[in-house]
């Protein structure tokens, strides 16, 4: 075990994190909410350090990141263990894993074998995905300097709850991320996440003006965050808090872990979110897990001409030319 980073001692040998907005305060031999960061006689150690669960190469568009470095590949690693409780966690068994069966599985990789690694597979970035990277932040950080010093991009793909301390550690360092919105209803976050949503919304404010590129990804689950009037007032957040070049995807759920009672969302319930987004001012609204949909493609904001054909996760089709419509002259809000 490693100590953690971003905590305070208090009295007794009690401990508070300032990894997240949870700000858990520990009491010796107790863990905090992710179940991964534990008191230990009045010090906290992280149990994930440089203990990976998942290494894969993906498209970045699974990610999804659509406008950042389109087309190439992105080393993905991963450790168990979240600071949410989601109860549609879409990569449960691993994410959840602590909490629900009392395990932390993994194998010892240090920072820089996962730098030869992604050299060797000649990918352009480290993506921190699959579970939430603000939890295995240590390891995180150690990689991600190390990828600056080679030239590797790093992303996270997260849940968007770490503290303004941990954001201002990483972002020197952090090129891309895409943050789950998960609904506009702070309800449905303490509900259904076990968190507060005004935090999120303050951290991706906080994230852009540290010039990191941001894309929004929001699971939409019929009957619980699917109603227009909600994805309007989000989509107006987007616009006047990031701005209307914010990429912002709309994806399908399909019923897991402890939300089983709900049906696959309707393409329609996409594609009218798709355009509700795009009615606010968005440029860019993407559907998701609908392979084959229209709304997958990169259009033109000014001219209404396709710049990047997908399907799926995979790119037939990309006229971009030096950041801008090769129909119109356009800027398109793209990093490649």
């Amino acid at each position: 075990m490693k100590e953690a980073l971003l905590y305070e001692k208090m009295n007794h040998q009690v401990v508070q994190c300032h990894l997240c907005h949870h700000g858990c305060v520990i009491k010796p031999g107790s863990m905090g909410i992710c179940q991964v960061r534990e008191n230990r006689s009045g010090q906290l150690f992280t149990h994930v350090d440089q203990k990976v669960i998942a290494q894969h190469i993906d498209p970045i568009e699974k990610k999804p990141l659509f406008h950042f470095l389109p087309g190439t590949q992105s080393y993905s690693i991963a450790t168990v263990g979240c600071n949410f409780q989601c109860r549609f966690c879409q990569n449960a068994s691993i994410a959840q894993m602590p909490r629900d069966r009392n395990m932390i599985l993994g194998d010892f990789i240090s920072p820089n074998q996962i730098i030869n690694d992604v050299l060797k597979a000649k990918c352009q970035t480290i993506s921190f995905t699959y579970t939430e990277p603000t939890v295995y932040f240590e390891l995180a950080l150690e990689t991600s300097k190390l990828a600056r010093e080679n030239n590797i991009r790093t992303i996270f793909v997260s849940n968007g709850y770490m503290s303004p301390e941990a954001i201002d550690m990483i972002a020197p360092y952090l090129n891309a991320a895409n943050i789950d919105l998960k609904a506009f209803s702070n309800s449905f976050y303490q509900t259904y996440c076990k968190a507060k949503l005004s935090p999120v919304l303050d951290n991706l404010i906080y994230m852009k003006s540290k010039g990191i590129f941001i894309e929004i990804t929001t699971l939409v689950i019929p009957g619980l965050n699917d109603d227009p009037k909600e994805l309007k007032d989000l989509a107006q957040f987007i616009v006047n808090s990031l701005g209307p070049d914010t990429p912002w995807h709309v994806s399908r759920f399909h019923p897991t872990y402890q939300l089983t009672d709900r049906d696959i969302t309707p393409v329609k319930t996409l594609q009218q979110a798709r355009e509700i987004g795009i009615a606010e001012g968005l440029y860019y609204v993407f559907t998701g897990n609908v392979p084959g949909d229209n709304g997958e493609s990169t259009f033109c904001q000014q001219c209404g001409n396709v710049v990047i054909e997908r399907f799926g996760f995979s790119i037939r089709r990309n006229n971009v030319k030096n950041g801008k419509c090769p129909y119109c002259g356009t800027s398109i809000s793209i990093i490649s």
